[in-house]
């Protein structure tokens, strides 16, 4: 049996396993399994990994992307850009020895996300929360040489607080992309404390996370004439990526022995 699966936490809203699971199904590879590692310390990656000797790779998702990387034995150039990972590759060796190899899709997923949806006045931008996922968003963003600023709770040289938005800065800045974990599961009615009131048709708004819902964010955003855009489609199109830094990891195993 070839075992992968998700590490983070909370994963009771993850729609990877299903997703995974299914297509494994489809794919015709019955000795694949995709499951659950649910943990809210990033130091249980490796007593997991130990535990599953037939664990063969993992996506990593909320909280835990920028605190595994150091864990890693290598690590891709874009990880180590973006300063997280989103993909692991357990390379079994003798024993109960292993090594891990990281990577990051999350940038090359939203990048090819965002750019149809992108319109000439994307010119400026506001990412919501500082995480490994904030990060890969400002590094698409910088790649497409669109300017922006994190918002976190406290302002700073680099970082607009909550309390700075109003109507000039969502005028602004007409992408709005929201990296924290408000509106995700179990939290589904949270949502980021931004002046939705300033919104026009003009902006985007855009969730990191992959939900098939709508989040109250999006909503609010849909009511003042915003273009919406949540993370679905940025998973399927990771999973549909081959090579090592692809997230279908199983597609990789099939090709060559870790």
């Amino acid at each position: 049996m070839k075992k992968f699966g998700l590490f983070g936490y909370p994963l009771e809203h993850s729609f990877s396993k299903k997703f995974f699971t299914e297509k494994f199904q489809k794919d015709g590879l019955h000795d694949h399994v995709y499951e659950n590692f649910e943990s809210s310390h990033a130091s249980d990656l490796k007593k997991i990994i130990h535990e599953n000797p037939d664990l063969m790779g993992l996506n990593v998702t909320i909280p835990h992307k920028l605190d595994v990387l150091p864990m890693m034995d290598h690590a891709d150039e874009i990880s180590q850009r973006i300063g997280a990972i989103n993909c692991i590759k357990i390379v079994r060796g003798e024993g109960d020895k292993f090594e891990l190899h990281g990577y990051n899709t999350d940038a090359w997923g939203f990048e090819l996300a965002l750019r149809p949806i992108l319109r000439p006045h994307h010119r400026r931008a506001l990412i919501l929360g500082t995480g490994g996922s904030a990060k890969a968003v400002s590094f698409v963003l910088r790649k497409l040489n669109i300017e922006h600023f994190f918002v976190t709770r406290e302002a700073s040289r680099f970082h607009y607080s909550y309390k700075d938005l109003n109507f000039n800065t969502i005028k602004a800045f007409q992408v709005i992309v929201n990296c924290t974990p408000l509106g995700m599961y179990p939290d589904v009615d949270t949502f980021p404390n931004i002046p939705y009131e300033f919104l026009t048709h003009k902006n985007l708004c855009s969730t990191w996370f992959t939900i098939l819902r709508q989040t109250v964010f999006l909503m609010k955003g849909k009511e003042k004439g915003a273009f919406i855009h949540n993370g679905f489609r940025m998973l399927r199109l990771q999973a549909r990526r081959l090579g090592i830094s692809g997230i279908n990891l199983c597609m990789l195993n099939r090709s060559q022995s870790i």
